[in-house]
């Protein structure tokens, strides 16, 4: 009598996504790269399907989704609505969108069994902005991007003194699903280049910009930024905070809880 065969035992691949030494290589690879070149190499070669961008529809984000229109459509484009929009920023994304063509806009909320727990008031802003955008924007955002391997980022090095050394590509390893890539593409970019992106190719302006609002998050933690003041001193004025989170590593000692 011939034996069973014998059933291969079930193997759970824990090899990480992207390492420090993915991430070292890729930036050699595309320094002095075109950021139009680079992005159109990765979109439709090894991160096709595997990618999605974020976006804030703020003061800038034509330029970056413009150029991502340029390369694919169909590239998912993801939207935090913290519900804490200003209106105008939801309208600027609708018409953005429209004009740019793109075909899946995912727009994510906060949870609403969380915000009843934590923010049931609305005014967690008022006291703890760190926790406010926890809850209304990292934790949606980690949900958004669940499906994917790496995202692409609309930060910039000219906006504050933070961001002054981001690289073209990082590790993200703040995720629940293991580390995710995470690409500047406009790492390199100054304000004179994006406005003249925008002069070359009729880009819509976000309608606050002309307002004073350069950096544009959610309307009680945005004001307008003076003359002479950094791109994002208009952010969380009056706090000792710069960044909302989703820039933030996990393992940083202040990154909040919720």
């Amino acid at each position: 009598m011939a034996s069973a065969p014998v059933r291969p035992i079930d193997v759970i691949d824990t090899t990480p996504l992207f390492t420090q030494a993915d991430v070292d290589a890729l930036n050699a690879r595309f320094t002095g790269v075109p950021t139009q070149e680079m992005l159109r190499e990765l979109l439709t070669g090894e991160l096709a399907g595997r990618i999605a961008a974020v976006s804030s529809f703020g003061a800038e984000s034509a330029v970056l989704l413009h150029m991502i229109a340029a390369i694919d459509r169909d590239v998912p484009v993801i939207f935090t609505n913290t519900q804490k929009m200003f209106g105008e920023t939801l309208a600027y994304r609708d018409e953005l969108s429209e004009r740019l063509g793109f075909t899946d806009l995912r727009v994510y909320r906060p949870d609403p069994r969380i915000l009843a727990a934590k923010d049931a008031t609305g005014l967690r802003w008022s006291y703890d902005p760190d926790g406010c955008c926890e809850i209304r924007k990292v934790e949606p955002l980690q949900r958004a991007l669940a499906p994917f391997d790496a995202w692409i980022s609309g930060r910039k090095g000219f906006q504050a003194s933070t961001r002054a050394a981001i690289p073209l590509f990082e590790l993200d390893t703040k995720h629940p699903g293991g580390a995710k890539l995470k690409l500047n593409p406009l790492a390199g970019w100054s304000k004179d280049d994006l406005d003249a992106y925008f002069e070359a190719h009729t880009l819509p302006r976000h309608p606050l910009e002309a307002q004073g609002y350069l950096s544009i998050g959610c309307s009680p933690c945005t004001s307008v930024v003076q003359p002479g003041e950094d791109p994002r001193a208009g952010r969380w004025r009056g706090w000792d905070k710069v960044e909302c989170g989703i820039h933030t590593p996990a393992d940083d000692a202040d990154q909040p809880s919720f």
